[in-house]
């Protein structure tokens, strides 16, 4: 398994293809994926790159964290494990009617 990054500050018109192209620069790239709203569609200005090892992951962040892409600053680092979050109250009283 490969070592997940975190892209933010991403301009909104950058694509999947934009990142993996850029990101592949630093190694192999297992995914890259710009995170968008649910509803809309629209980017939400982040993403996640996949790269195929730690030592490439690490060569990424050092090639691309603060560096300018397509007009914004780039800020790329480890991503941290996502955390669970309460999506509601599940209360075994409730009922529909």
């Amino acid at each position: 398994m490969g070592t997940r990054l975190y892209v933010g500050n991403l301009a909104y018109g950058a694509t999947d293809s934009d990142l993996w192209d850029l990101f592949s620069a630093a190694g192999g790239v297992v995914s890259a994926e710009v995170v968008r709203d649910r509803d809309t569609g629209r980017s939400r200005g982040f993403a996640f790159v996949e790269m195929e090892t730690a030592e490439e992951a690490e060569k990424a962040i050092s090639m691309f964290d603060g560096m300018s892409f397509q007009n914004r600053d780039l800020r790329v680092n480890e991503a941290r494990p996502r955390e669970r979050r309460g999506g509601g109250r599940r209360d075994s009283s409730f009922r529909s009617r």
